[in-house]
């Protein structure tokens, strides 16, 4: 199975809930004072090097972004693949309570992936072997990284073991 396919359906049969928050809002970030937050977000496929990827265990030149090669309105969304897993970043402007709110965003507990503190949580539904996903808090929103099993790999590592290395090249270089 190609991995765009792959992707898409993955994506498709969690109804986007691993994603992070489905906006109901209209209208742009506001800082705390009330006024429009015009920091950038981070750009996961121009902020991690190659070097960092391949550390990660992951080809640069696999780099796809967005889901399944489509833009995703209010994220920047960068995916790389590797010989058993996948790696996905996504940066938003939403927050790390956001992501926790989201229904199907379940089981959050603190974690330190390469130093840092984050957010890991299961998306419901989703096979403990395939995923795991921790959301970090940054002054521009949050940064999501994503471990995704291939399904095709029998005896799969937990993506959450796997999660903790890809950070140690990785995390280090998110916007804080």
């Amino acid at each position: 199975m190609s991995r765009r396919i792959l992707l898409a359906l993955l994506i498709g049969a969690l109804a986007t809930g691993a994603v992070g928050c489905e906006d109901t809002k209209s209208g742009s970030p506001t800082t705390s004072s009330g006024t429009t937050a015009a920091q950038a977000l981070f750009n996961p496929c121009t902020g991690i090097p190659d070097d960092a990827l391949r550390s990660a265990g992951v080809d640069p030149a696999t780099e796809e972004a967005g889901i399944a090669g489509v833009p995703q309105s209010g994220w920047e969304i960068c995916n790389w693949e590797g010989p058993k897993y996948f790696v996905s970043v996504f940066s938003t402007a939403r927050t790390v309570a956001e992501f926790e709110k989201k229904p199907g965003n379940i089981e959050f507990r603190d974690v330190t992936v390469a130093g840092r503190v984050g957010r890991q949580f299961k998306v419901e539904g989703a096979s403990k072997n395939l995923l795991c996903d921790v959301v970090f808090a940054a002054r521009q929103g949050a940064v999501q990284l994503r471990v995704s099993n291939k399904a095709t790999i029998s005896s799969p590592e937990d993506p959450c073991v796997i999660l903790n290395r890809v950070g140690d090249s990785t995390v280090p270089l998110f916007p804080h």
